[in-house]
């Protein structure tokens, strides 16, 4: 094994030896249950908690109100039968996030959403959004009726209502305004024009809570194109971000992640990798990901832009722009240099909403010649299309009284826009206010009249997420509450009879089927189009041959002007992974949903560096943490402080999405509301605030975070990496290989066991996971929740480390260093190990293990190994002892220390504890018990069901066709599952599994590892080393 001098740790708190850490490392579980009087007021409430009943349990176990049924589908179909399930094609639409989806629904309950792997756009998978997206089918928040000034009416009446004041303000000539996110359904914006040809005054406002603005007019002034263009991550050899989190957030990160993961894949044909750099202010998914990433200001966002644009502009000849000089010249430089061996097949990418930056961003692009190679036109992207500029005079309008109707098209404005309160406030300037939320927001609260939306998965509609590239919606039940679609409401109020069924099917005759010759029966091609979900129509374009005029020097000066390094802290704002901007916060899985940097969950929190919270006299210790006072711009807010390794020195971050007041029960009061302190004008909305003050309050808080929960204590060889250069020269660099010492000589720890072994003769189910491919996005944590009833058992219980999830992702920094040198310690080291560390995610579930320990200690064989290789619970056998999760070397058991289903004392477990929520409950997985060790089986129940499917036809099952859920979840397929009994499937192919003379199956993969193979216990997981494309000497700078 090499020298390795990294250290890798999990947090602060691990990096300082915090006591209390160590105290709880230690400890196998929590603490005992508080069921006895005691100081901390303990008391029979907590043991009726223990016991799983609520007040109303004590009082009366009487008969439950009556469940009124929903009954699935327009038509029910012929094959749907009990314990069967059925899939439907369909697509995700929640604000101008856009994925195409397959609907797997049991009994006509919607009870998983996958990704749909025909569509060219999303790529086949999901994100933990896409994921989550089903509970929130069944949020009891959501409207069930119509509603004017609070109270409930009939569609009849609303509507005549609707139309008598639309057509007063239409003949007065007075302004109605549709606010609406970016729409991307080509039959939406045609119901709409049939709506503004019945009332010509009406103009609609778009705006995104996440604005491209700056992006889209500064492709206008460049291209003469105001969309965004698409871009092929899987073609660029050198990529560089300044604050686009294209892995996390940024426009389409579930396609993006899949193309960047191609460009990552290693194996013995192939040995190149591509290089990203991330310039960046908060630690991001991407900047995480990235080989070489620099902490930045925003201030300074537009001089590193300027500056790289004059390195490129050296090397092509072109003129340079008048910009100051940064910092950090050399991996800059650096970055510049590879851009320049790479011209044609690299990206210059900015998450900057500002049309000066976009500009000079399109021109290094130009510069390298990536239009038509991996920036193309050919598909413009569609998801985008909000204008700033347009919103803040609907605003200047609404204040001074000169818009008479306004109708609020499934947004939520008075949240999630700066300038949210001066709506709020000028609404009732208005005479007609509308809007179509599917529950009382921030928003629907304050107009008069609601029309509740369908939720999507009780919808008809279509989508064009870019230019050709079309997804049909399709309802996969029916509506659950008396609630109709905002275009069925268009057409109404537009006085067309027409269903917007027919309305679709009728466009799609025109416009689609009209393009093609391949079909000549629309029904079929409508079919057909429906079971696939997406329709490819032409691809070719004209505007493929457009090319670049935007005005350089103009927006170089106006860069100098607006960016200066600061000297105060700065406010940097971002998009969660788990709640975006706010659109599902209701959503317990979301909220309950660590975040994949920080590992928080259930609130927002200012992130900063080691030396910043040094500064300010803060120190964050396990589990414990300081509520700050921070006032950015007009606004003060109060909110806990998380240390943040690789925060920008002078910065401070905190997410969106979070602060909601009218949400639901679940989001109401969790977190405070960024939106509120950022700034808008008819140039952008501007998501960083300079001059921020901050002041501890001194008081002491308890956070919610996940990642020191579960510890290899003294282990450090669970991540093992390399370089490419290293990989090239050995492809097992990095691999700690150990050896056992035997009577006949070293031997390796497979080879020396007390164990007779199994032997699997029918099937052996496997896992391998590709760290260079896993982003950390945490959609298969999310999808195991969702496909194995895994209970929210909220923030308390996390704080308790309590936690019930089978699927972590342990995300480990890495820095350079020596731990017995102790002239390290103190401030100084953290501050050096905390300051741009490197980051490794590692998604850590039951290793399935062949010599399993857990299974030799359970005294009443609850836990037993199967035939094919899976380590299997008996929860009917289960008296929970906890022997197997103190004999479990990985973690990875979770007890059930309350009765979490049918318990009011978890209201935030909505999918176990009210009749509505329960319908997304996997019938195939029991709902575990009290008491009971319950942890991930491998989707055992997805193997039955293959296997079985598989026997009715009389043949074996093919590969891929049974897979987990967290693998066909993964977009950048980084987990692949499969048998390995089967020699061409795709694990055995990756595992490169051969036969030895002694009958067993070895690994011939160079990067394949198990995770503690020291101990013997042969898990069925593999992980392949982690390979950073980075110079050797960088790596051990």
């Amino acid at each position: 094994m090499k020298e390795n001098t990294k250290i890798y740790w999990k947090g602060i708190e691990q990096l300082k030896n915090d006591p209390e850490f160590i105290k709880n490392a230690d400890k196998e579980f929590p603490e005992y249950l508080p069921i006895s009087e005691n100081e901390n007021g303990n008391s029979r409430r907590d043991f009726l908690k223990l016991m799983g009943f609520g007040v109303a349990a004590v009082s009366l176990a009487a008969c439950e109100a009556p469940i009124r049924k929903a009954i699935p589908y327009l038509n029910k179909p012929v094959d749907v039968d009990p314990s069967v399930a059925n899939y439907y094609a369909s697509t995700y639409i929640n604000g101008s996030d856009y994925c195409s989806v397959v609907v797997k629904t049991r009994e006509g309950r919607p009870i998983k959403i996958e990704g749909n792997k025909l569509s060219k756009f999303s790529g086949g998978g999901t994100t933990a959004q896409v994921e989550a997206s089903v509970l929130s089918l069944y949020d009891k928040q959501r409207l069930q009726n119509p509603m004017k000034a609070g109270a409930a009416v009939t569609w009849d009446a609303l509507d005549a209502e609707v139309k008598s004041k639309l057509g007063e303000i239409a003949a007065a000539g007075g302004q109605i305004k549709i606010v609406t996110h970016s729409i991307v359904s080509p039959s939406t914006k045609k119901a709409i024009a049939k709506f503004i040809a019945a009332y010509p005054s009406t103009q609609v406002i778009t705006y995104d809570a996440s604005s491209y603005s700056g992006a889209l007019n500064a492709n206008l002034s460049s291209f003469g194109i105001r969309a965004l263009p698409s871009y092929n991550f899987n073609k660029s050899k050198t990529t560089v971000s300044f604050g686009a989190d294209f892995l996390g957030t940024w426009l389409n990160p579930v396609a993006f992640s899949k193309q960047f993961a191609e460009t990552r894949k290693l194996g013995p044909k192939k040995k190149e990798m591509s290089r990203l750099y991330s310039f960046e202010s908060n630690l991001s998914l991407t900047g995480a990901n990235a080989d070489y990433r620099s902490p930045i200001r925003p201030s300074e966002v537009g001089l590193y832009v300027g500056n790289l644009y004059n390195l490129i502009a050296a090397k092509a000849g072109a003129p340079a722009i008048s910009v100051a000089k940064v910092d950090d010249t050399a991996t800059l430089t650096k970055a510049a240099n590879d851009l320049w061996a790479s011209k044609g097949s690299s990206i210059v990418v900015s998450g900057e909403n500002d049309i000066s930056v976009q500009t000079v961003v399109n021109a290094i692009n130009n510069l390298l010649g990536n239009y038509g190679s991996t920036l193309s036109w050919d598909a413009p992207v569609m998801t985008k299309q909000g204008d700033d500029a347009m919103m803040d005079v609907f605003v200047t309008d609404l204040s001074q009284g000169l818009v008479s109707g306004v109708i609020f098209f499934n947004c939520n404005p008075v949240y999630d826009h700066p300038k949210g309160a001066v709506i709020g406030s000028s609404l009732a300037k208005a005479k007609f206010t509308l809007s179509t939320s599917d529950r009382v927001d921030e928003t629907t609260s304050q107009v008069t009249y609601v029309a509740p939306d369908n939720h999507y998965l009780e919808s008809w509609n279509d989508a064009e997420p870019a230019k050709g590239q079309y997804s049909l919606s399709q309802p996969a039940i029916s509506n659950i509450f008396n609630t109709r679609q905002a275009q069925q409401s268009f057409l109404t109020w537009g006085n067309v009879s027409t269903s917007y069924l027919d309305f679709i099917k009728e466009n799609w005759k025109e416009t689609h089927f009209a393009s093609q010759t391949e079909i000549a029966d629309f029904q079929t091609f409508w079919d057909q189009c429906l079971y696939n979900g997406v329709f490819e129509g032409d691809a070719t374009s004209t505007m493929s041959a457009v090319e670049f005029s935007g005005d350089v020097n103009a927006a170089g000066t106006k860069i100098a002007g607006k960016y200066k390094k600061g000297t105060g802290l700065e406010l940097v704002t971002y998009e969660s992974i788990a709640i975006g901007a706010g659109e599902q916060a209701n959503n317990p899985w979301l909220q309950e949903m660590p975040d994949p940097l920080s590992k928080v969950c259930w609130e927002n929190y200012i992130s900063m560096s080691q030396s910043t919270a040094n500064e300010l006299g803060i120190e964050m210790k396990e589990g414990f943490t300081t509520r700050v006072n921070v006032k950015a711009g007009i606004g003060t807010v109060t909110l806990p402080v998380v240390v943040q390794p690789g925060q920008a020195a002078g910065t401070v971050g905190l997410a969106l999405g979070y602060g909601r007041t009218k949400a639901g029960k679940v989001a109401d009061g969790v977190g405070v509301n960024a939106f509120a302190l950022l700034s808008s004008n008819n140039e952008g909305i501007v998501y960083s605030v300079a001059g921020v003050t901050i002041e501890p309050t001194g008081e002491s808080y308890r956070i919610a975070q996940t990642q020191t929960h579960q510890t290899f204590m003294g282990r450090e060889t669970v991540i093992q990496e390399a370089t490419l250069a290293e990989y090239k020269a050995d492809a097992s660099a990095g691999r700690y290989k150990p050896m056992i010492s035997s009577y006949s000589g070293p031997k390796k720890p497979n080879a020396v066991s007390l164990w007779k072994g199994h032997e699997y003769n029918n099937h052996h189910w496997g896992m391998v996971i590709d760290l260079n491919s896993c982003t950390g996005c945490a959609a298969c944590s999310v999808a195991c929740q969702v496909e194995n009833n895994i209970p929210v058992v909220g923030k308390e219980e996390v704080v308790n480390r309590r936690e019930m999830a089978w699927l972590r992702i342990d995300r480990y920094y890495s820095s350079q260093g020596n731990k017995e040198d102790k002239s390290m310690e103190g401030l100084s080291m953290l501050e050096k190990a905390a300051e741009n560390p490197e980051v490794t995610f590692q998604p850590m579930m039951c290793q399935q293990c062949n010599n399993a320990p857990c299974e030799t200690v359970c005294p009443v064989a609850a836990t037993t190994h199967s035939t094919e290789g899976l380590n299997q619970m008996t929860y009917n056998r289960c008296i929970g002892t906890r022997y197997c999760a103190n004999n479990c070397p990985f973690k990875v058991r979770r007890f059930n220390w309350f009765k979490y289903h049918d318990n009011r004392q978890f209201p935030d477990n909505t999918s176990m504890n009210n009749e509505l929520g329960k319908m997304v409950l996997n019938p195939d997985v029991v709902v575990r018990a009290r008491g009971v060790m319950e942890k991930c089986s491998f989707c055992v129940q997805r193997i039955q069901a293959g296997k079985l499917n598989a026997k009715k036809q009389g043949r074996r099952p093919v590969d891929g066709e049974i897979s987990t859920a967290c693998a066909t979840a993964c977009p950048t397929e980084a987990i692949v599952f499969g048998d390995m009994k089967d020699s061409n499937s795709r694990i055995s192919q990756l595992l490169r599994l051969s036969a030895t003379e002694e009958g067993d199956t070895e690994v011939k993969e160079e990067r394949a590892y198990n995770v503690l193979e020291e101990i013997g216990v042969k898990p069925n997981v593999w992980y392949f080393t982690k390979i950073r494309n980075k110079e050797l000497t960088d790596n051990q700078a």
